[in-house]
């Protein structure tokens, strides 16, 4: 009967979140991907690099490819789509009907993880079916070996998958983790994983020795360096024929490890989770306050108490705050202005101002050439500085949505000066974050930093407002983002959009112009876009 229970409360929770937009998008890329996992032969990028040499497209290459590849997307955008099971039962009270429930954390928490793993199950199926269309129509054998086509997916994208089922469901657990933070974490732990893709996480290196076995069983000269990912390349690659892996016992013995591992992170919560049960939490309260009697129950609700104002629920508190405040006069815009940017950064503690005071600090005090080359300090904190409100900026956009207040706004008779304030009070807090590092590039006659530094703060509010308002989540802008600022601190020069990569002493990234073109062109896109749904209201 439990089984039972569990299998209905996790296929319920599938067709729910696979009528998603999130849902769709992802499965659109997934297509995407088996559709660039195998390009032309002439083509001038591959994913799957060899050394200079790539697989004849049969079942197996085809299926190894998109399986690896696959495995890496799902592992850090399927995060994302499946992580918040456990906040939208809390939310919809769908959760407390489950506490009254003979239902244990144990099944419930496992039920989760069942339905996370559906979900990205299905994503890795459609990319499957993806790999042997895409066999089919670059035509180079058109013999069909399913066996060969899905092994890689049980060996190598099934058990990432279940690792990242898991850890979606620890992390909506953990209190610390559950906001924002879990999703930032979350894009570093699959940077390691990708880093370290050759070792158990993603087992790789398997898939190397074979294929280096069969390359030298066809007198061909076996390369040192192999790699997964979108690769330019100078000239197309070389063909060989890979029959395909032939997994080992330890293989096979240490995907399932990772996959029993990913199911204790998903059942270890059932020691504290409270399941949504008011008793635990009424008990947390008591302990905090270190009583030890009972605590009392609520007052029964009557005809004079029934009008009494009630606890506002705190992901209401910051409009509750302001319908409350004093009418103060002044220009009608700059007051909109004034409540957004309050509504924006309401709740952030004063540790936070304080660090971001610090590397403002930092940024007019170090001297401009104290690491080579100069001006490499000044980039280094305002990176530092651009990382720092990402929780903050994940807001803009997606708040009216995720508080349940869309209808309401959606009344309001300027709806474009409230999307004009919004995104106005994401530059002002961008522009206020990033102010020692402006007017040390001013003090310096630094004119290609400042530049830099307006073409990066046109396009952060820009990008968290167009995707806060196309996707109604803060999930989104913190992963797009997160991954841009990686790239840029890392160097690249293409993803520069602070002006902090610099070669000679200047930025090497593109012009700032383009940067705030984009910015700009977002905006205008989030107009469109409420424009659209206010329309069809």
């Amino acid at each position: 009967m439990r089984a039972r229970g569990l299998a209905a409360l996790a296929i319920a929770d599938f067709r729910e979140r696979t009528r998603r937009p999130g849902y769709l998008v992802t499965l659109a890329v997934a297509v995407v991907l088996g559709y660039l996992a195998l390009p032309p032969a002439s083509s001038r990028y591959v994913i799957m690099n060899a050394g200079g040499y790539r697989g004849l497209y049969n079942s197996a290459w085809a299926g190894t490819v998109t399986a690896l590849a696959g495995a890496l997307w799902l592992m850090i955008a399927g995060f994302y789509v499946v992580r918040s099971a456990i906040a939208r039962d809390q939310q919809t009270g769908v959760g407390q009907i489950l506490a009254a429930t003979a239902l244990r954390n144990a099944g419930y928490l496992a039920g989760k993880l069942v339905s996370n793993l559906m979900v990205l199950a299905s994503m890795a199926g459609v990319l499957a079916v993806t790999a042997l269309a895409m066999q089919l129509a670059r035509g180079e054998t058109r013999a069909v070996a399913l066996g060969a086509l899905l092994l890689p997916y049980a060996l190598f994208t099934l058990p990432v998958l279940a690792l990242t089922a898991s850890a979606a469901v620890l992390v909506e657990t953990i209190p610390v983790l559950r906001g924002g933070l879990g999703n930032i974490a979350w894009f570093f732990v699959w940077m390691i994983f990708a880093i370290a893709g050759a070792g158990v996480p993603l087992g790789f290196g398997s898939v190397r020795a074979s294929m280096r076995a069969a390359m030298t069983a066809q007198h061909l000269h076996s390369p040192a360096e192999f790699s997964v990912g979108f690769t330019q390349i100078a000239h197309p690659l070389r063909a060989f024929t890979w029959p395909g892996l032939a997994p080992s016992g330890g293989l096979v013995t240490a995907r399932l490890v990772l996959i029993a591992v990913g199911c204790c992170l998903a059942l270890a919560p059932a020691a504290w989770f409270g399941r949504f049960d008011p008793a635990r939490a009424r008990a947390r309260v008591r302990r905090a306050a270190g009583g030890t009697g009972p605590v009392p129950a609520e007052a029964p609700v009557t005809d004079d108490t029934r009008h009494a104002e009630r606890p506002v629920p705190r992901r209401l508190a910051a409009y509750r705050q302001l319908s409350t405040a004093r009418t103060r006069r002044g220009p009608a815009f700059g007051r909109l202005l004034a409540g957004e940017a309050r509504i924006l950064v309401q709740g952030t503690s004063r540790w936070w101002w304080i660090g971001a005071g610090v590397v403002n600090v930092a940024a007019l005090a170090i001297p401009d050439d104290l690491v080579k080359p100069v001006g490499a300090s000044t980039a280094l904190l305002l990176s530092a500085a651009w990382i720092w409100p990402v929780l903050t900026w994940s807001r803009i956009g997606a708040q009216r949505r995720e508080n349940g207040l869309d209808a309401l706004l959606g009344a309001y008779p300027g709806a474009y000066r409230q999307l004009a304030a919004e995104w106005l009070a994401g530059l002002v807090l961008t522009a206020t974050t990033g102010l020692g590092p402006l007017l040390r590039m001013a003090i310096t006659a630094n004119g290609k930093g400042v530049a830099g530094w307006i073409g990066g703060a046109l396009l952060i509010p820009s990008l968290a407002l167009l995707l806060g308002t196309a996707t109604g989540t803060h999930r989104a802008f913190q992963a797009m983002y997160v991954a841009l600022w990686y790239a840029a601190v890392n160097q690249l020069a293409a993803a520069d959009y602070m002006g902090t990569v610099l070669e000679h002493d200047r930025p090497a990234g593109p012009s700032p112009v383009l940067f705030a073109s984009a910015g700009l062109s977002m905006v205008a896109v989030t107009f469109t876009i409420r424009a659209v749904h206010h329309a069809t209201r």
